[in-house]
């Protein structure tokens, strides 16, 4: 069993004295494990980090099995490491994708996003921005995409400031009665409208994340979301403190 294709590395680990195990996100076969001989090598160890963009050639004696992966490099985003922020934001991107995607089921449309955004990385103006849009896309692409169109109340299409914490679906301000204090907050940057402030994107954030957090991370096991996600969103916050 073999194939080709290009991906993005998500994750390395050591594998007995010079091998490393990695997981990539490919836009033909999702998310895939293998090992890479001489991985923990000096001389292929830089290229296996996390966001390289690599052209990959995977090789097993069965389908199943984890098998051998030959990588070249295309293109890396080591730059990322001198800055925090962005270095916050794609451990981030790499973490959920670990964590959210089932192995070996593509997701193209996903991979397209993943590619893009991790190429304003360093962009500190737009990144912010990007990465909220690649959340929606990430829970649109695992079944738990937000419905902000209309009101779930009234089917209204103006004055839309909540999202119902229950059905992703938008409320607008007033109909939400006497479950309003429960409501979660959407800003206009959330529906693609508006100038998008930091403050703003990290109150958007905190929306995502409840879906992230307490919808998608319950249905795929016991284990919570990892801490990444949250250290990114932590840094934004304090940047917006800082230039308050």
């Amino acid at each position: 069993m073999e194939w080709r294709d290009h991906g993005i590395v998500l994750s390395v680990r050591r594998h007995g004295e010079n091998a490393a195990i990695i997981e990539v996100f490919t836009p033909s076969h999702g998310r895939h494990a293998g090992v890479v001989r001489g991985g923990a090598s000096r001389r292929i160890a830089p290229v296996l980090q996390p966001g390289a963009q690599v052209d990959l050639a995977w090789k097993a004696r069965l389908e199943e099995h984890m098998g051998h992966f030959a990588v070249e490099p295309l293109r890396s985003r080591a730059a990322a490491m001198a800055d925090r922020m962005a270095l916050a934001g794609l451990n981030a991107v790499c973490a959920l994708l670990c964590f959210c995607l089932p192995e070996r089921e593509a997701h193209p449309a996903l991979y397209r996003r993943t590619e893009m955004l991790l190429d304003l990385l360093g962009d500190g103006e737009l990144w912010p921005l990007a990465y909220l849009r690649w959340e929606l896309a990430l829970l649109e692409e695992t079944g738990f995409g937000l419905d902000l169109g209309s009101c779930a109340v009234t089917g209204a299409t103006e004055g839309l400031v909540h999202v119902s914490p229950r059905s992703g679906r938008a409320v607008a301000r007033g109909a939400a009665g006497e479950w309003e204090s429960r409501m979660l907050p959407l800003p206009p940057c959330l529906r693609g409208e508006g100038e998008a402030p930091d403050a703003e994107i990290v109150e958007a954030l905190g929306t995502t994340g409840y879906f992230l957090n307490a919808r998608l991370a319950p249905e795929l096991g016991t284990r919570p979301l990892p801490e990444a996600r949250q250290r990114y969103v932590d840094l934004l916050a304090r940047r917006v403190r800082a230039g308050a």
